[in-house]
């Protein structure tokens, strides 16, 4: 019998580029199981499949489909996307730091063998070479910046996280790797910052903006704001603030309405407490006033919990959220949107469609996409990690609850966004040099 042999191709790269697995060197028919094991910031993860070889011995799984494990179908990074945490709880995806590459290591053997199996290595970086990474602590601000290789000038992105606070290190690292100044700008839940999301400045962005096109003086004074979750809510809401300051808007999973504190609130203050401060009075949130509202069918209703639950309900006094509507006719500049229709954090397929029909409405002048995705939940994140770990522990205030969708359809909401919001990204730097 020849011996079993695994390759991947390509081994090392960029954590967005697809790989092609293939087996080879196996009996006709015979059963083989693979398996892939990366380690995350100290925690195995783990994935396992079996394949029936072909009539040639070999096993591709970008064209082969997984019997049964920890996914089945054609996938061919399937492995990694279906990669759940060994005996441990973490939802951490990524090495600290970041700019240290994910080594996956994938293993081959017939069912039952008991000879070695066949081993190869996948190594995926979030920064690619030459990319500089610079931390940030001037005039208020915590980030940190990321630079692509070479002289420049770059086009801009500033890059807010959501109600989990910190610094969103992997992704302004990878936007650097594909040509963009990034810089990952925290505002709660960093060194130096508060603890909480309650009564966070606005102004505190716009300096974020400055800074950045002060520091890097980018290519035709283009920068872009992309955020996710909360962060979603509040680049629609910065766009709509300093239309003048942002040249394009890049919302995941976005609220089209101000929103309280919720679940990353300072208790002192309460959940329906303002979270977005402007000259130092509180925006209007969709709390207030909102005779439907309730917070009954997320802390009372079946587990996993959902916050979108209790979000439906505010839907039902449209007087009330009509006046806590973020204004997104406007934002001057191009505009993405990113949704799934199972997001059990909150209704952001909803929330998008309000944007979108808005600025539909008003016929924005510039460039306005809706990506959907079916039965995917909150986390869109980008292509090939792990999609597995839905129910958590909110990291402000420990409430449990399910960010909704499924494994599978939150893998290809993965894989089809982040090359749409590259795509999206390029036409708008492009446009942007024309005006």
């Amino acid at each position: 019998m020849s011996a079993l042999q695994i390759t991947v191709t390509p081994a090392d790269g960029l954590i967005d580029e697809p790989r092609r697995i293939v087996a080879s060197g196996a009996e006709p028919g015979e059963i083989i199981e693979i398996t892939a094991q990366t380690q995350r910031s100290g925690v195995t993860w783990q994935a396992h499949a079996s394949f029936r070889a072909g009539a040639n011995g070999r096993i591709d799984l970008t064209t082969d489909e997984a019997l049964e494990g920890s996914y089945t179908g054609i996938d061919g990074m399937g492995l990694v996307w279906s990669q759940s945490p060994v005996n441990s709880q973490s939802r951490e995806l990524f090495n600290s730091p970041v700019t240290d590459a994910l080594i996956t290591t994938i293993s081959a053997r017939g069912k039952g063998c008991t000879q070695p199996p066949a081993v190869a290595t996948l190594t995926q970086r979030v920064a690619g070479e030459g990319v500089t990474r610079r931390e940030a602590r001037e005039d208020g601000l915590v980030g940190t910046l990321y630079l692509p290789a070479g002289v420049g000038p770059f086009p801009a992105v500033m890059i807010l996280n959501g109600s989990g606070g910190g610094i969103n290190e992997h992704r302004a690292a990878l936007y650097a790797s594909r040509g963009y100044a990034a810089f990952a700008l925290a505002y709660f839940k960093a060194p130096g910052l508060s603890d909480y999301i309650s009564n966070t400045p606005l102004e505190y962005f716009q300096k974020g903006m400055q800074w950045l096109r002060k520091t890097v003086q980018p290519k035709n004074d283009f920068v872009a704001i992309n955020g996710q979750s909360r962060g979603g809510e509040l680049v629609l809401l910065l766009g709509a603030t300093y239309p003048k300051e942002v040249n394009a808007v890049i919302a995941y999973v976005p609220s089209a309405y101000v929103h309280s504190g919720q679940n990353a609130c300072d208790p002192k203050i309460g959940r329906e407490g303002p979270t977005w401060l402007l000259d130092g009075k509180p925006l209007r949130h969709w709390w207030e006033g909102n005779r439907t509202a309730s917070w009954k069918p997320f802390d009372e209703g079946p587990a996993p919990h959902r916050h979108d639950r209790a979000m439906r309900t505010a839907l039902q006094d449209p007087e009330a959220i009509a006046k806590a509507r973020i204004p997104v006719e406007n934002i001057n500049g191009p505009v993405v949107l990113l949704s799934g229709t199972d997001d059990g954090s909150w209704p952001s397929d909803v929330f998008s469609k309000t944007v979108h029909d808005k600025l539909a409405e008003v016929k924005h002048p510039h460039d306005v996409q809706w990506l959907n995705y079916e039965d995917a939940g909150h986390s869109i994140l980008f292509p090939y990690v792990p999609t597995t770990q839905h129910v958590y522990a909110h990291p402000v205030s420990g409430m449990v609850s399910t960010s909704g969708g499924n494994n599978k359809d939150n893998a290809r909401a993965d894989a089809e966004s982040w090359p749409a919001v590259l795509r999206f990204l390029q036409n708008a730097v492009e446009a942007h040099a024309k005006r």
